[in-house]
């Protein structure tokens, strides 16, 4: 796969929910689900290969609603959370599930036009609220789960036979939450999730503590978050306003880098896993931005001068690093790009959807792989 040549995998329904391969680090592998009003929802298996540079994808049927939004496990790579929605009786309600496919993906019946997941667990939300915004898997912990229903935050435990409620947050005075992530760190007690403009961090020892909170993150709604896998501390937000902005949370009162490069809201933001000075953001105007913050990365240059220089790198010539700011706009999509993601198998690919059901997968550009790593 050239670097200019983007792979483009089209779906037959509109689409808002990506996930990329988690549990196994081989293969670059890409899980994209429809959100029709029709009962014939699909889930899409897509595969690259990267020696022939084609896709190859298995389709299954998802006849439980339309899909909101896709999580992969950390820990098992046939694993997966649905949240969606469907019609009982007059009514839409939101369910989550956790999805888990066959041992093999090659179809035992040609005949048949999809495939069917081994099994299906519905999560019992009834009850909890009405929007279910996300399941997360636990960065750590293969049996906890988190869902963010209302203003809820609802701890599973998959150890029994059933997958049950373990504990409940309910935030004071936050009627519904956009989304939520777990902390890499802190042996994975801390939950973060976003409230409107603000965002909120929660212990999940003690339902009623609030570790640390930011109140208008944003001057509009925050939508989306994503925490610094290599650096303690760093998140990223993105929110209505189109801005970018990456937080350390020792510190509140300001966020410690910003980009304005969109034109509208951010729906997505990631940090790359290997080299977290890259950053994928993506909106309703149509735009995956590329972005480097290496000043605040984990990867930051030291500030050395003298003999230090000529000691660190042999040469009284200090090493180029990647300049902060915007090094690339992808601008393939017609649409509201609602995911984007990195892949876990090749930190320099990552793949980004639009609403009209349009998957794109593309590389960091060729002249900033090398200015990393050389």
């Amino acid at each position: 796969m050239e670097e200019n040549n983007s792979l483009v995998y089209g779906l037959d329904f509109q689409a808002r929910a990506l996930a990329s391969q988690q549990a196994e680090s081989n293969d670059v592998r890409f899980f994209v689900a429809t959100q029709s009003l029709k009962p014939n929802n699909h889930l899409h298996v897509v595969d690259l290969n990267e020696d022939s540079s084609a896709l190859q994808s298995r389709i299954f049927s998802h006849p439980y609603g339309e899909v909101w939004r896709l999580t992969a496990s950390a820990h098992d790579p046939r694993l997966l959370a649905s949240c969606y929605s469907l019609l009982k009786g007059t009514q839409v309600v939101m369910e989550t599930a956790l999805l888990t496919l066959p041992e093999s993906l090659e179809p035992k019946d040609e005949e048949l036009e999809f495939l069917t997941f081994h099994s299906v667990e519905t999560l019992p939300t009834n009850g909890y609220g009405v929007e279910i915004r996300t399941t997360e898997f636990h960065p750590t912990d293969a049996n906890q789960l988190a869902c963010v229903v209302d203003g809820k935050i609802l701890l599973f435990n998959r150890a029994e036979a059933a997958t049950r409620v373990v504990a409940e947050i309910n935030a004071k005075n936050v009627p519904k939450f956009t989304t939520g992530r777990w902390s890499h760190f802190h042996q994975g007690n801390h939950f973060i999730a976003l409230h409107d403009c603000s965002i909120r961090s929660y212990d999940v020892r003690d339902p009623n503590h609030v570790v640390w909170s930011i109140e208008e993150a944003h001057s509009q709604m925050v939508r989306d978050l994503d925490c610094n896998p290599n650096k303690q501390c760093h998140i990223v937000t993105g929110g209505d306003d189109g801005v970018m902005k990456v937080w350390d949370f020792r510190n509140t009162k300001e966020h410690v880098f910003a980009r304005n490069d969109h034109h509208h809201w951010i729906w997505s933001v990631r940090f790359n896993t290997y080299h977290d000075q890259l950053l994928l953001s993506s909106g309703s105007d149509g735009k995956v931005l590329l972005t480097c913050a290496g000043s605040v990365s984990s990867e930051a240059p030291e500030v050395i001068t003298g003999d230090a220089v000529e000691q660190a790198s042999g040469s009284s010539e200090p090493r180029e690093h990647l300049a902060d700011g915007l090094l690339q706009t992808f601008d393939q999509h017609e649409d509201s790009v609602y995911g984007v993601e990195w892949s876990t198998a090749d930190p320099w690919m990552f793949a980004s959807l639009s609403y009209d059901g349009r998957m794109i997968i593309s590389k960091v550009p060729k002249q900033y792989k090398y200015q990393i790593l050389l």
